[in-house]
């Protein structure tokens, strides 16, 4: 190989709403002796992940496609460097000398593909379905240590040479690719490595993706024989019941949005008709920005309104059609539920007791000798803090990080549904966000999945 200063070395991170990380990754590679250019490939973040990336000094493009082999084939592309390093864009504690390490082995001509092998237990796909595979497929690359880990530099002409799936099968691929295509490759060890793990959730789909990128692989080689098609299919049988089985024994929680959710209305409109205060609301809404304000005003149009007159008007707004049946079903599958609304806790209490949730974190309007007083308070739990991850003064995602920590159960295990404006950050946080009948185009893009129809059971077909 020629000198090292021959050798100009691209970096390439491909990122998804990573703005809590992607500096200091960009630092690092920036930061490392060698490095000609450094470049984001934004996956359409919604927050502040091109920004961030930017403000470090990275160069950055947008994707042509949704997912990450979409975003390193697009990387690829516009780089130019004669040693090419992917790196994660959510990894918290790479070493300072990642890149030299990852690269050396290259520039002195030992190899033309390293993989990382760093220190952390290796993941449920890994074990359940890419070793077997790859065991029984392309014995002579099984003995890798982390298969799937997208921390890898090479020769810029091989990975020319291989195929970029565009979902979570790119990373087996490349290495199967590599081997078909006879660069010699070599694991080095990074040490530990801290980043986030798939969510629950995405296990089946990823298990799926990888071994549909080495089963094709293995096709296009004609190693996929009559004789061990029915090992191939035991082994995905059983890679299915182990990962059902982990992801029943998970604890979940489910938290459902109120007004227009939950319900097919909103409380404080069906009151305004029912007390006829319409035109005050509509004052209230149109001449004041601050949610705080609002909310303290519209709470004053409830005064002198006794209990069972707020709860008569809660009685004529219909529940969406199959809430209780799929609650039921929820915690059949071990789900907490919750309800989080910024209407107000009597009327949340009220539709927790006929659907069966399990506790619900809303706005407590004030009582005295049952009738209520006019003023209201906006809990603790819905105030922005240091864990909060928008410029919200109060937001429903506050309240469920603190639900998170009430039960124990981390978000990437929560399912969070909503309708409006109010319930974006909520949505984005949790493990699997749902946009239930919204016209709103911003939450519809956040969302994990979009429900179009007044029913809640297309949630229990990923609600595992």
């Amino acid at each position: 190989m020629s000198d090292v200063q021959d050798k100009r070395i691209s970096v390439i991170i491909p990122a998804l709403n990573e703005e809590a990380t992607i500096e200091a990754v960009v630092d690092l590679a920036k930061n490392s002796a060698n490095v000609g250019e450094v470049i984001v490939v934004d996956d359409k973040s919604f927050d502040n992940t091109v920004q961030c990336a930017k403000s470090a000094g990275a160069s950055v493009i947008t994707s042509t496609r949704l997912g990450k082999g979409a975003s390193m084939r697009d990387g690829l592309l516009v780089s130019s460097g004669d040693i090419v390093v992917y790196l994660d864009a959510d990894v918290t504690n790479y070493r300072e000398d990642l890149i030299d390490v990852l690269t050396r082995p290259i520039i002195d001509g030992d190899c033309d593909f390293v993989k990382a092998r760093f220190i952390r237990k290796a993941g449920r796909v890994t074990e359940l379905v890419a070793r077997p595979l790859l065991s029984l497929l392309f014995p002579d690359i099984a003995g890798i240590s982390q298969p799937l880990g997208g921390t890898i530099a090479g020769c810029r002409e091989f990975f020319f040479k291989v195929n970029f799936e565009d979902d979570y099968g790119v990373d087996i691929g490349l290495l199967i690719d590599m081997h078909i295509n006879k660069a010699r490759i070599l694991e080095v060890d990074i040490g530990p490595l801290d980043h986030k793990m798939k969510p629950w959730h995405q296990l089946t789909k990823m298990s799926r993706d990888v071994s549909l990128a080495i089963l094709k692989r293995a096709g296009n080689l004609s190693l996929v024989q009559l004789d061990n098609l029915e090992t191939i299919s035991i082994i995905r049988d059983q890679m299915e019941n182990a990962i059902n089985l982990t992801v029943k024994k998970i604890k979940k929680m489910a938290i459902f949005d109120l007004d227009n959710t939950l319900l097919n209305g909103r409380f404080i409109e069906k009151a305004a008709e029912y007390f006829d205060f319409h035109k005050d609301l509509l004052t209230i809404v149109s001449s004041n920005q601050d949610s705080y304000l609002i909310t303290k005003l519209i709470a004053r149009l409830l005064k002198g309104k006794n209990i069972a007159e707020l709860l008569a008007v809660v009685d004529t707004i219909p529940l969406v059609t199959d809430c209780e049946e799929v609650i039921a079903e929820l915690h059949g599958r071990g789900y907490v539920v919750g309800i989080i609304t910024d209407s107000y806790d009597f009327v949340a209490n009220h539709i927790k007791n006929k659907i069966g949730a399990d506790f619900i974190m809303a706005n407590e309007l004030e009582f005295s000798s049952s009738i209520a007083t006019g003023e209201v308070k906006v809990p603790s739990y819905f105030c922005r803090n240091e864990a909060s991850t928008c410029n919200h003064s109060f937001c429903k995602s506050n309240a469920l990080r603190q639900a998170s920590l009430n039960y124990k159960i981390d978000t990437p295990n929560i399912i969070a549904v909503g309708d409006g404006e109010n319930d974006i950050c909520m949505v984005r946080i949790a493990g699997i966000g749902v946009s239930f009948c919204s016209a709103n185009s911003l939450l519809n893009q956040v969302a994990d999945y979009n429900v179009s129809d007044k029913r809640f059971s297309p949630i229990l077909e990923f609600a595992k």
